[in-house]
């Protein structure tokens, strides 16, 4: 997916080297120097430059068609936001939310931006494959996307207030066709709103429109481009509005005559539960992010212990000797140092301050920004918190809260002397002066109206002087990301001494050891084991990643790691232990039996830790496989007191007569590590048992029998139906009865949690709830350390009525793969809160509610679109998913399909594929029986489990 950004021109060469992202993916240009070309004309000059760029390998028409692109526009002056404007406000660092998990300490506008424009244009049709948006604003929705219908064009909107909407394009649909655009205007007052709210819904534009390639060969001619000579007409775009002329040209009632643009379908989406935040102005950096820092108030969601002296004070990036007080509310410090003799007020946007030990006071709505420029210089700038930067020197321009005129008169300088032009708009005006060393001296005769320094006076008007346009222009970024660097360096080692009251633990810990790893920036000192849990196992593989960066091993801090949650989850029982009683004749057998599970939305959000501070959702249902429960398991008393175990399908056997043997369950690939975990859980040794005994002898002699206990697995290996995590139950379940433990469905998948971890698997809860409870269900659990899911059954007649359930078919691909490689790749991502790993989690969340959502619904075509979506969700968080084997399986059958997954973990397993039709069905079975991937491929019955786990005495 492409990214074409249009830049201030002072970017373009130096953003590839500043944010370190790959020219395959990023574009940049920067409109037409010395003329104006309008949204339009600017969308269509970047297009026309990435084209070029591509060395025009196909026509133009055709290249508009090739690949999905997200267009941005971020260039502009930044007049009222001049803190940014050399590096654009698009790259605005923004502080990281004090209730998000797993965001960046550097992270800018643009970084946040980008993750729901990919989710649009994913979701859109393939049709649809520019999103156009803008640089100057941050888009959230905190819900799944609606569908994207198939238009020419679809607009995003959102609900709000007419008196928001009138700064604002407005889309106005009818009442009984919501989707459909009937017009749209262009900041219309409030009353011209409430004339069309009748008959009209409205809708506010948020700037992210879809376009089709013929909407945008459409935008491309009204910008001047000529289609037969490939190039704009006289070789320069006309400046064209995309929002403000061709707008209003859209819509089945347009208010523009445009007869290409009329004739185009327009679509409108509303954004669920959208939020739009402007950075255009000083008020709105501030204002915005302080919106969103307290979008969320339930403090368990809230790591940091901070209170804050006032929600509106901002310091990233920064050092402050001062002490900052509810007094110094609507501040923002930025990549500065403030030393112990400055005195702050309020109404302060502070950047680019070195280090210093200047004297200063600041006045209030007084701001300040130093910019590097060439290789040893600074400018600086001082301006006032509302100075807009618009308006000719002699005309109503005003600089520092004054009337330029009125600044010049306090300082007893003419224009004349100031070499200043009466005529100059004030955003070209040379005022602010270059230096190889800025003094407080001079910052105080600029900023204070009563210092009348003749020296100073002298020295500002002597001086080479910049022009805010100027200063975008020339301002070394490098120098300027270097110096935010160093203050970044500084304030990782005190976020991390001051962890409690800090973002440290919630930060991308992947992100924060590449920083301590290159600045060998001293660790923090370990956590104490009064810390709590989850802590610790974060702070541990913290540092076992640094180790890696530097070339050292940290192999032991992540065993640490995994040894915390494993003993986490393991205390959970410690206080439990149980009494195993017999409770079977001698002749007698207890037989358990189990489904498998289809997971269809959600897994992976039930593995901790990321289930523990997050908690999980997931659709899943129990299944049978070719007219039976695949996992059973036979207990029986032995006259010997010792336990015996046999495995039906593997069949091998082993005797075990001491608790050492028993407690020897953690090599992954034993054939008995299971029901070996599963007798120490259930009191058959010393850590779980309410009694201790001297011998594992012993204690069968008191228990009254020896134990034998048979396992059949039909299922192969490597499945992804969970069949590890359901046999562990089935077994616990069956014990339970044997033992008279009494332990309800809750306690058994609880303990079987508790299982794989005292066998290293690790693993979630998803797989041992789905097969011990019947049915298609959705299963949710909140955050904490005893996950306990609530079940709410669906209806199930998509999975059981023929038409429907025809149409799926279970595909084995005689491809394995372990869970247990996979599952520790992802919960390292989940222990370093992987900026990637944890927003793709928290859609899969989201997404398994829509599913639940759908499947009440009952449509079919609509849970398939959904089951796919499950699979490209599993495909982004782990890329070896899909291996090349298994998408050669895909390549032969997905037209077929309306949606498929591979169950589980993915990487191999069973196949789920849901056919379009019953003659779709057919024709997948047919072309896989004629091209079987190997000898081991079949397809396999299924049907729901009514019962789920059951157990039965002989």
């Amino acid at each position: 997916m492409k990214k074409l950004l249009s830049l201030p021109e002072n970017l373009v060469s130096q953003f590839h080297q500043l944010e370190q992202v790959n020219q395959e993916e990023y574009f940049c240009t920067s409109d037409p120097a010395g003329t104006k070309v309008g949204s339009g004309g600017g969308t269509a000059h970047l297009l026309h430059q990435s084209w070029l760029s591509n060395n025009q390998q196909a026509p133009f028409n055709e290249w508009l068609e090739q690949e999905q692109r997200i267009i941005i526009h971020a260039g502009g002056q930044s007049r009222r936001l001049p803190a940014y404007g050399p590096s654009g406000k698009i790259l605005t660092p923004i502080p990281v939310f004090r209730w998000q998990q797993g965001q960046r300490l550097d992270q800018n506008l643009l970084e946040l931006q980008l993750p729901l424009y990919e989710r649009i244009l994913q979701k859109a049709p393939k049709s649809l494959n520019t999103l156009i948006a803008s640089g100057d604003v941050l888009i959230r929705a905190s819900e799944n996307l609606s569908n994207i219908p198939e238009a020419d064009i679809v607009c995003m909107g959102m609900w709000v207030s007419p008196e928001k909407a009138t700064n604002h394009g407005v889309f106005f649909c009818k009442r009984n066709t919501p989707s459909d655009l009937q017009f749209m205007l262009q900041k219309p007052t409030a009353e011209t709103i409430q004339s069309h709210t009748g008959n009209h819904l409205f809708l506010m534009d948020i700037g992210v429109w879809l376009l089709s390639p013929k909407a945008m060969q459409i935008l491309m001619k009204r910008s001047g481009w000529s289609e037969e000579q490939t190039q704009f007409k006289d070789g320069q775009v006309n400046y064209y509005d995309l929002y403000g002329t061709f707008g209003p040209a859209m819509g089945l009632v347009p208010k523009e005559d445009d007869t290409e643009i009329n004739e185009l379908t327009v679509k409108v989406v509303t954004l669920p539960n959208g939020e739009f935040y402007h950075y255009g102005t000083s008020r709105e950096l501030i204002e915005s992010t302080e919106i969103i820092q307290n979008q969320v108030v339930d403090q368990r969601n809230i790591w940091q212990r901070k209170v804050k002296p006032h929600p509106s004070m901002f310091v990233q990036n920064a050092t402050t000797d001062i002490t900052l007080t509810g007094e110094h509310h609507h501040l923002w410090i930025e990549n500065s140092h403030i030393g112990q003799h400055w005195q702050l007020s309020h109404h302060h946007v502070i950047t680019g301050v070195p280090e210093n030990n200047w004297q200063l006071k600041l006045a209030p709505e007084t701001c300040l920004d130093l910019v590097p420029v060439g290789e040893s210089d600074v400018c600086i700038r001082p301006y006032a918190f509302f100075d807009k930067f618009n308006g000719t020197l002699a005309g109503d321009a005003q600089w520092l809260g004054l009337s330029l005129s009125k600044w010049l008169q306090q300082k007893g300088i003419s224009m004349e002397e100031a070499q200043l032009k009466p005529d100059t708009d004030i955003q070209f005006a040379p005022l602010f002066p270059l230096t190889d060393e800025p003094t407080e001296e001079l910052l105080r005769w600029l900023i204070d109206p009563a210092n009348d320094s003749s020296e100073m006076k002298a020295l500002w008007l002597n001086s080479k002087r910049l022009s805010a346009a100027e200063i975008n222009n020339q301002a070394n970024l490098l120098r300027l990301y270097a110096q935010r660097a160093n203050f970044r360096s500084i304030n990782w080692e005190l976020l991390a001494k001051n962890y409690q009251k800090s973002v440290f633990y919630q930060v991308n810990l992947e992100d924060a050891a590449k920083d301590f790893a290159h600045d060998n920036i001293k660790l923090p000192s370990p956590l104490g084991e009064q810390e709590e849990a989850i802590l610790r196992i974060k702070d541990e593989m913290f540092r076992a990643r640094v180790a890696m960066l530097k070339n050292n091993d940290g192999t032991v801090h992540e065993q640490r790691a995994f040894k915390i949650l494993q003993q986490t989850i393991v205390d959970t029982v410690k206080d439990k232990p149980a009494h195993p009683q017999l409770n079977a004749f001698d002749d007698q057998i207890i037989w358990g039996r189990s489904p498998v599970r289809f997971d269809l939305a959600g897994g992976w959000t039930d593995t901790a830790p990321f289930c523990l501070t997050h908690g999980g959702h997931v659709v899943n249902l129990a299944v049978e496989l070719n007219g039976q429960p695949p996992l059973q398991v036979y207990v029986k008393p032995s006259t010997e007191h010792k336990i015996v175990f046999r495995s039906i399908d593997l069949g091998l056997k082993e005797e075990v007569s001491t608790y050492e043997e028993l407690a020897n369950f953690a090599q992954v690939g034993s054939a008995f590590s299971i029901p070996k975990a599963a007798l120490c859980l259930c009191g058959f040794h010393p850590d779980f048992s309410t009694i201790t005994y001297p011998t594992l002898t012993e204690q069968l002699k008191a228990f009254g029998a020896g134990i034998e206990l048979s396992l059949l697995a039909a299922v192969p290996k490597g499945s992804g139906l969970g069949t590890s995590s359901i046999l562990s139950a089935t077994v616990l379940g069956t014990l339970s009865d044997f033992l008279n433990l009494n332990w309800d469905q809750n306690e058994v998948c609880h303990r079987t949690l508790v299982l794989e971890q005292l066998l290293t698997t690790g693993g979630g809860w998803q797989d041992q709830y789905g097969g011990i409870l019947p049915g298609l269900k959705l299963l949710q659990t909140e955050a904490g350390i005893l996950q306990q899911p609530v079940s709410r059954w669906l209806p199930d007649h998509l999975f059981t009525r023929p038409e429907y359930h025809n149409c799926m078919l279970l595909y084995y691909t005689g491809i394995t793969r372990t869970a247990k490689n996979i599952l520790a790749e992802i919960v390292r991502g989940m222990f370093l809160n992987s900026t990637n790993h944890l927003r793709i989690l928290e859609e899969m969340k989201q997404h398994a509610l829509n599913t639940f959502e759908t499947i009440q619904r009952g449509n079919y075509q609509q849970l398939a679109d959904h089951v796919h979506h499950s699979w490209l969700l599993n495909q982004q968080l782990d890329a070896g998913t899909n291996p090349p084997a298994v998408q050669q399986i895909l390549n032969q059958v997905e037209d077929y399909t309306w949606g498929h997954k591979l169950l589980g973990a993915g990487g191999g397993g069973y196949l789920f594929l849901m056919a379009k039709d019953e003659r779709a069905a057919s024709m997948i079975k047919k072309q896989l029986e004629q091209n079987p991937p190997n000898h081991r491929a079949r397809f396999v019955d299924f049907a729901l489990s009514p019962q789920g786990f059951q157990v039965t005495r002989s």
